[in-house]
């Protein structure tokens, strides 16, 4: 088992799906990777609030999302931005429950808010953040 933690060494997307023990990480990744033709930069962070090893998906110097692997599920997050929040509101009262509360409890800073979305299943969670990728890919 890998540690996420350890700076020192930086996991495959492999190991990471390995640790995260759960098909839909590896369904997302597919998706986001062959949806988009990104890049994928395993990174680690420093930051206090999310220390360790994650998975950016990036297209022409963008981040699209950014993965946190966590056994059985993983977190994706994504920077809704001066460009993106009318689009993101705009399609919140046709997206879940789950994600519209995620969106009004997210505090914005900077003009800028940074959901986190668990995702365990291929329920409809799962779509909605598909769809607010695309708007961050199209903004």
């Amino acid at each position: 088992m890998i540690d996420l933690q350890d700076k020192d060494y930086c996991p495959t997307v492999t190991q990471i799906n390995e640790y995260v023990q759960n098909s839909v990480f590896t369904q997302f990744c597919s998706e986001i990777r062959d949806t988009y033709k990104c890049q994928i930069k395993i990174e680690y962070s420093s930051c206090s609030w999310e220390k360790g090893w994650n998975i950016k998906f990036k297209k022409s110097g963008k981040t699209l999302c950014t993965v946190y692997p966590r056994e059985n599920y993983f977190t994706v997050m994504i920077v809704v931005g001066k460009k993106e929040k009318p689009f993101v509101e705009a399609m919140l009262s046709d997206c879940t429950v789950e994600l519209s509360d995620i969106y009004r409890q997210t505090q914005e800073g900077n003009g800028q808010r940074w959901l986190m979305i668990d995702l365990e299943d291929r329920e409809s969670l799962y779509d909605d953040v598909l769809r607010l990728i695309a708007i961050r890919r199209n903004c």
